[in-house]
């Protein structure tokens, strides 16, 4: 377990190299997405198929979402500003972790952003611009900032879980990402654990290629084989709509055949938590590229799996994800894909968002 980071960092004012940042636009709207640009695999759309879902998964051979090349910039030297920005925003969080939270709602009663979180944010940014002062940053609470034309996207949640954060309740984290041409080159989730009084920390990181690493010890998936062993995760979103009562309803379905489900509020943190072998899989409709970017390399480059909720491949752009240990990918499929398949069919939009409509990627 980490250890308590109630102290300003020494490290961050020897690399920081303090640089005025230039807003490119306002927060991403859902109007300014990019749509149709990312092409994939699906498993379950073909109708001439006349072997059963389980055949057709069994030895699938799921597509990475890494980054196959980082760039210019090795992928040493990228985790290591990621770990130093998330370190840094997880000071800032800490200091205010057992103070009154000054809370503020961005979209109905449970959709709530702190002043914590817009701090860390910006000491993230700090921290980001200080050391690569031409990337494109995607921030939970700013919006986009940097150069569109950047071949690097940082994706940063200052605080992912911040209602279990004003509640004291454990369960958040930060979470820090950077994208070579739209995929996934280093990440770093500092999970907050303990509770109030007693608080702690342990760091999740991972790059393209370089394995995944919790406090610095290499770590694995679980190798559970079967869904009827395993406990699972997932999430809900704040509208509910046919998506939401279509988990509620998978929710139902997986309580009754595996060891349990848990609905934790963290992404990054559920993520992690796959990658450490303490659960099997996580799934959840509607999340964001910040909600992604970081525990989906985590998990693959700890050797699992993510894909779409419908099985097709997956960029940190997509609304759906299912991450999980790879052994139970198949199974956890055969009903999480055709339930997803049926909200499209419906009308519910599955099409990727919050892409930058100038960013450029390799998929």
């Amino acid at each position: 377990m980490g250890s308590s980071l109630l102290c300003p960092s020494s490290s961050a004012s020897i690399l920081l190299r303090m640089k005025s940042q230039t807003q490119l636009g306002p927060r991403f709207s859902i109007p300014n997405l990019n749509r149709g640009k990312i092409e994939r695999r699906n498993l379950f759309s073909s109708p001439s198929r006349v072997t059963s879902v389980r055949a057709l998964l069994k030895g699938t051979q799921y597509a990475r979402i890494g980054a196959e090349s980082t760039g210019p910039i090795p992928a040493k030297e990228l985790l290591g500003v990621v770990e130093l920005a998330a370190k840094t925003g997880s000071e800032v969080v800490m200091e205010a972790v057992n103070k009154p939270r000054n809370i503020m709602f961005k979209q109905g009663k449970s959709d709530l952003v702190t002043e914590t979180d817009k701090m860390s944010e910006a000491s993230i940014l700090k921290v980001v611009n200080g050391n690569f002062k031409d990337h494109l940053i995607l921030g939970e609470e700013g919006g986009l900032l940097g150069d569109v034309a950047s071949d690097y996207l940082w994706c940063i949640d200052p605080i992912d879980g911040t209602t279990n954060f004003a509640h004291g309740y454990p369960s958040f984290a930060v979470s820090v990402a950077v994208l070579f041409r739209g995929r996934p080159a280093a990440a770093c989730v500092v999970e907050f654990v303990g509770g109030p009084m007693c608080w702690n920390t342990r760091t999740f990181s991972a790059s393209a290629g370089g394995g995944t690493f919790c406090n610095g010890q290499k770590i694995q998936v679980s190798q559970t084989n079967k869904v009827e062993d395993s406990l699972l995760v997932t999430g809900f979103g704040y509208d509910h709509d046919d998506a939401w009562l279509a988990n509620i309803n998978l929710f139902k379905e997986f309580t009754d055949i595996s060891r349990g489900v848990r609905r934790l509020g963290a992404a990054a943190v559920d993520m992690s938590h796959v990658a450490l072998g303490i659960s099997e899989s996580y799934w959840e409709y509607r999340l964001k590229p910040w909600d992604v970017a970081a525990g989906v390399l985590i998990v693959e480059e700890a050797g699992g799996t993510v894909t779409c909720m419908d099985g097709e491949a997956f960029s940190v752009f997509d609304r759906s994800c299912l991450v999980s240990n790879g052994s139970i990918h198949g199974e956890l499929l055969e009903r999480i894909g055709p339930a997803t398949k049926k909200l499209m069919k419906n009308g519910i939009d599955f099409s990727p968002w919050f892409k930058p409509e100038e960013y450029a990627t390799d998929f």
